[in-house]
């Protein structure tokens, strides 16, 4: 995102619309012969465009701008509206999680995880995901081929990530991957040193089948491993049918 220097009047309306904090407002500068106007830190922008689809500028000086790689990826990253291209979908994730009646990515004996580097008001490095993902590679996670951080491995044996990407700021990141059930406490473990290391927030989000008793085999699992889970449910209505034979 870029403003163009004309135009901005240093009103300060953009300023609460930006969900990282990324626009200030400078003060003139005589002596450089600068006005006072609104300025992006471009480190911190996750060219998520929200300024912009907005419209809160009066005089329209909030503007996009042809981004190259890798910064394109703070887009796909961050901008609800941008198709990832290499899922085909828009957002940071991938759909196998809510669909796993039609996926049948999830089955019997294994749990999946997702963990969520950043949120609206914080962000993340693809350097805090690298972290974890390197952290859970030996513990024998399978990663979800089909989403898009997983599309930025470059080598799959130590889960190192291309480098020209690492310091790329975004509104938040998922590593999504399954893991069988009897390791799943080695992975809880994991997560809380990367928690420790992380400069950011994390969301760990557990997923399982429910058992034909009802029962949620994730749980047992979560509670042995010192948590305490939250139980919630996605419930197909319609939009797909059951294609996978479980």
């Amino acid at each position: 995102m870029q403003i163009d220097r004309e135009r901005c009047t240093c009103c300060g309306e953009c300023i609460a619309i930006c969900p990282v904090s990324a626009i200030r407002l400078r003060k003139k500068d005589a002596a450089a012969g600068l006005k006072a106007q609104a300025v992006i830190n471009r480190d911190e922008c996750v060219e998520c465009s929200a300024c912009f689809r907005s419209n809160v500028c009066p005089e329209g000086a909030i503007q996009e701008e042809p981004l190259e790689w890798p910064r394109i990826l703070r887009k796909a990253f961050s901008d609800p509206v941008y198709t990832h291209k290499g899922t085909d979908i828009p957002g940071r994730g991938t759909e196998e999680m809510k669909t796993n009646d039609v996926t049948g990515r999830f089955r019997d004996g294994f749990i999946g995880i997702g963990l969520e580097f950043g949120r609206p008001g914080v962000g993340a490095r693809f350097r805090d995901a690298e972290k974890a993902i390197r952290k859970l590679l030996p513990l024998g996670v399978q990663l979800e081929p089909k989403n898009p951080l997983t599309q930025l491995i470059a080598d799959p044996a130590t889960g190192a990530l291309q480098p020209e990407v690492l310091n790329e700021k975004v509104l938040s990141t998922i590593v999504e991957a399954i893991i069988p059930v009897e390791r799943f406490p080695e992975v809880v473990a994991a997560v809380h040193a990367i928690a420790a290391e992380a400069d950011t927030v994390i969301s760990f989000g557990v997923i399982s089948k429910v058992a034909p008793d009802g029962s949620v085999p994730a749980v047992k699992a979560m509670q042995a491993a010192g948590l305490t889970p939250s139980i919630n449910g996605k419930v197909n209505v319609g939009l797909g049918r059951p294609l996978f034979p479980f």
